[in-house]
């Protein structure tokens, strides 16, 4: 594969351009968000849900995702600035409502998988936020 970088700037630039509609019918967090599938929730506002992970690696495991539909962080452009602004600043707030003890002695992990060599697994941007204990099932 060329690795020049003008082949990098190609592939920003398209994923700049590429249009992703707000909403995916066939995507299982779009679902979550519009309630047709149930889950446990953790926060809920305007832009943002968060709802408990089914299959838990940490005593605190739940996940974040916009409301829109981003299918991953590859297709983040500069027009989502504001969005991951308050998606990271929701975090620490979050993981101390959930249980994660205060920084520095307690702490969390804030993963978030692009791509199928990343990882992920569901086609909808979303950061894992884990903590609590350890040790913990996985990671």
């Amino acid at each position: 594969m060329d690795k020049s970088p003008s082949v990098y700037l190609f592939h920003f630039r398209a994923a700049m351009t590429d249009h992703t509609p707000d909403h995916d019918p066939h995507c299982v967090f779009c679902k979550i968000v519009a309630k047709q599938i149930p889950s446990r929730p953790v926060f809920e506002d305007d832009d943002f849900y968060a709802f408990h992970d089914i299959a838990p690696w940490a005593p605190v495991h739940f996940l974040l995702i916009p409301k829109i539909h981003i299918p991953s962080m590859a297709q983040v452009t500069q027009a989502h600035s504001a969005l991951m602004g308050r998606m990271m600043a929701l975090v620490p707030v979050l993981a101390l409502q959930a249980g994660c003890r205060p920084y520095p002695d307690g702490g969390y992990r804030l993963v978030t998988n692009t791509g199928v060599e990343g990882g992920q697994e569901v086609r909808h941007m979303h950061f894992h936020v884990m903590g609590g204990p350890r040790p913990w099932l996985r990671g």
